[in-house]
């Protein structure tokens, strides 16, 4: 009995750090959007990019067409490549086209925000703002690239 006690303490110990690790991780900047998503301009090593409102950079998915998301269909793509979703109105920043910022309708009647007609992902690994390391990267049968603030491809 004495052992079972030890026991059931060192699982509860183990599920407490988990949660408090879990916790402590940085939340993804798409999950569960209930404000108005912005886009903006950061600059980097490769140029001045979009990036999402938390600085996080955005990826264009080579296997999209115009205004349609593809990583939506392949098995595990949306957990490491998260649509950018919007529940307002999004707006854009600074050096930026707001005519060329708009939204497509998901599975559930989620929206996900284009731009230049690209369906908008961040990568869920990434561990700071105008990280660049993923880009060019080939995952779910295509590759991630970043945009410039005409749209066009940053590889």
């Amino acid at each position: 009995m004495k052992r079972i006690c030890v026991l059931m303490a060192g699982v509860l110990v183990a599920a407490a750090c988990a949660a408090a690790i879990a916790g402590a991780r940085p939340a993804s900047p798409t999950a569960g959007a209930s404000r108005a998503a912005s886009v903006q301009l950061r600059h980097t090593s490769l140029g001045e990019i979009l990036v999402s409102s938390s600085g996080q950079t955005l990826y264009e998915f080579t296997r999209d067409h115009s205004d349609h998301d593809s990583c939506a269909s392949v098995k595990g793509c949306s957990q490491v490549w998260p649509a950018l979703r919007e529940s307002g109105k999004p707006t854009t920043g600074p050096g930026l086209r707001s005519s060329l910022l708009s939204t497509i309708a998901l599975a559930g009647g989620v929206r996900q925000l284009t731009y230049a007609g690209h369906p908008l992902y961040t990568y869920s690994g990434a561990y700071g703002a105008g990280e660049t390391s993923y880009v060019g990267a080939k995952q779910f049968g295509g590759s991630w690239y970043a945009l410039s603030a005409s749209g066009a491809t940053v590889r």
